[in-house]
């Protein structure tokens, strides 16, 4: 019995002094105050992080909304000038060689439609054909109408 007492004596003596090692150690301390100012700074840094990203959307829609408003404006100019000055010749108008590229890109806005999660009959994929898609079903494809 003296030996089990003087082990459980001796165990909780190198707990106890561990412990006390522990505390008074300035390093741990160090240590830990430096984690709490890592994990001060990894926060700070993703604040940070995330407030640029919203600073990047908000600019990316502000300039958004700067190129829409351009595009009006330029537009309006382009038509009144046309409306107001009808004889003028067109080397002298300054928006009327714009005015077409303007159309061409309007036009060329509208044909975009976004892909369809569908194919147009079997497409042979999982029997391991290879399919080419046509000119013809191309155009077929670009000619069916938008759906609401």
């Amino acid at each position: 019995m003296t030996w089990i007492s003087a082990i459980i004596i001796f165990l909780a003596g190198i707990l106890v002094g561990a412990l006390a090692v522990r505390l008074t150690n300035k390093s741990v301390q160090q240590q830990k105050s430096l984690k709490k100012e890592l994990d001060k700074s990894k926060y700070e840094l993703e604040q940070f992080r995330q407030e640029l990203v919203d600073h990047f959307a908000r600019s990316a829609d502000l300039l958004d909304n700067v190129a829409k408003d351009y595009s009006k404006l330029y537009e309006h100019m382009a038509k009144t000038s046309t409306e107001l000055m009808p004889n003028l010749p067109a080397q002298d108008n300054p928006f009327a060689k714009r005015i077409t590229s303007l159309e061409a890109v309007k036009e060329n806005a509208n044909d975009e439609q976004p892909p369809r999660d569908y194919a147009n009959g079997a497409t042979g994929l999982f029997k391991g054909e290879s399919t080419a898609v046509t000119e013809e079903e191309k155009a077929q494809l670009h000619a069916e109408p938008k759906a609401s």
